[in-house]
């Protein structure tokens, strides 16, 4: 790797682009990526940035049980994060459906079925801080090298 990328990469984990989406929930999970935008955990003190325009994101964030509307938006929306990307998923509703995956439920749980997670965040609904560490966690999958990927 030469000098170059280096410097590339450590600038870019340090600009992290988030998008969230939420494909069926009952916001307590929205309401807790909202409470990292708080002075208590502000995620931009680690350049984490929230984005509503998917194509200007890095990280995508799925929130909620994944409903039957949702599949094509949810995979259309996948399409266009640029690469590279990578997608977690936040509280239990998009792992395993939580209490909305029962019989004769309208809920096609889990959203991995759908598009790569990288990254699950578990809880109902999850704290800011698993949250943040998450999202933390797999910046590196991102920027690592990219440029010598592509070539």
């Amino acid at each position: 790797m030469s000098i170059l990328q280096s410097i590339k990469n450590a600038v870019r984990s340090r600009s992290i682009h988030v998008s969230y989406v939420d494909v069926g929930s009952c916001n307590g999970c929205d309401i807790e990526v909202l409470a990292c935008l708080a002075p208590r955990y502000d995620i931009e003190q680690y350049g984490i940035y929230v984005h509503n325009n998917p194509r200007e994101a890095d990280i995508l964030l799925v929130i909620g049980s994944v409903t039957p509307q949702w599949v094509d938006k949810l995979r259309d929306i996948w399409d266009k994060i640029p690469e590279p990307k990578v997608a977690v998923a936040i509280g239990n509703c998009p792992i395993s459906g939580c209490v909305y995956a029962r019989k004769g439920s309208l809920t096609t749980p889990p959203v991995k079925n759908y598009i790569p997670i990288a990254a699950e965040v578990p809880g109902c609904p999850p704290r800011p801080t698993e949250i943040l560490s998450a999202i933390l966690s797999v910046a590196p999958l991102i920027f690592k090298d990219y440029e010598e990927k592509q070539s």
